[in-house]
């Protein structure tokens, strides 16, 4: 079974699914990481998901100054380009907020959440290879959504027929990515990850968790060390010894 190619096809298949949608307030703009930065997207695919995984990782959608970025989930640039070792051209969307222009990796800008969870995977497991040989990390939904200001708009935010077709879509790729990883275990990145991440496992073998979500916008990730709460946490599930 070619994991890999898999995985890309499913990734291009929900590109084209959900570029097909249309959204109305509060989002004004939407952003396609999986069209604009499809080559780097590809690359993380081809680099780290050639083989069944024991336990995905998954987080809600981009970040503005991450995956909205570069294409990489939770692609806190510094971490993709130095740990990684992904670093590619990125082309731009079609429609641009001017407060929220897309840099690519020339981005200066520092995604808090992705720096800290890359910096936990690094600091466990030393390389990117030792961490996916047996982990992968995926978002469930791979738009970012802007206000006519450019503020983020989370998906909770949309409207709910709007949110039902969405995660209609979204739901199918979650459990395509599944059957070609085969994991033991799925841990949703915060609340929002975890109920998803149940629903797309329902009837299935897989054991899903809950970790605390690294966004500098949860109080509890600023208080101590996020790491070690988010370690102490799969360690109390079972995933990590």
């Amino acid at each position: 079974m070619n994991h890999a190619a898999n995985l890309i096809a499913a990734a291009q298949e929900l590109s084209a699914a959900v570029g097909r949608l249309k959204f109305s307030a509060p989002v004004a703009l939407t952003y396609n990481p999986l069209d604009y930065a499809w080559a780097a997207h590809e690359l993380y695919l081809q680099k780290f998901g050639g083989s069944r995984k024991r336990v995905v990782f998954l987080g809600m959608n981009p970040g503005p100054f991450g995956m909205a970025q570069i294409g990489i989930p939770f692609g806190e640039i510094a971490a993709a380009r130095d740990w990684l070792k992904i670093s590619t051209p990125i082309k731009k969307p079609a429609r641009e907020h001017p407060k929220r222009p897309i840099q690519g990796f020339a981005c200066t800008r520092s995604e808090v959440s992705g720096r800290r969870l890359w910096k936990l995977f690094a600091g466990k497991f030393g390389t990117p290879e030792k961490f996916f040989a047996e982990h992968f990390v995926t978002n469930f939904c791979p738009l970012a959504f802007l206000s006519e200001t450019g503020s983020n708009v989370t998906p909770d935010k949309i409207s709910k027929t709007e949110r039902a077709r969405l995660e209609k879509i979204c739901d199918a790729h979650l459990r395509r990515v599944l059957e070609i990883l085969e994991p033991e275990w799925l841990i949703g990145i915060g609340a929002f990850a975890r109920k998803q991440g149940e629903l797309a496992a329902a009837g299935t073998n897989i054991r899903v968790g809950q970790m605390l979500h690294p966004s500098p916008a949860s109080p509890k990730a600023n208080r101590g060390d996020w790491g070690a709460t988010a370690t102490q946490e799969l360690v109390a599930l079972g995933v990590w010894k």
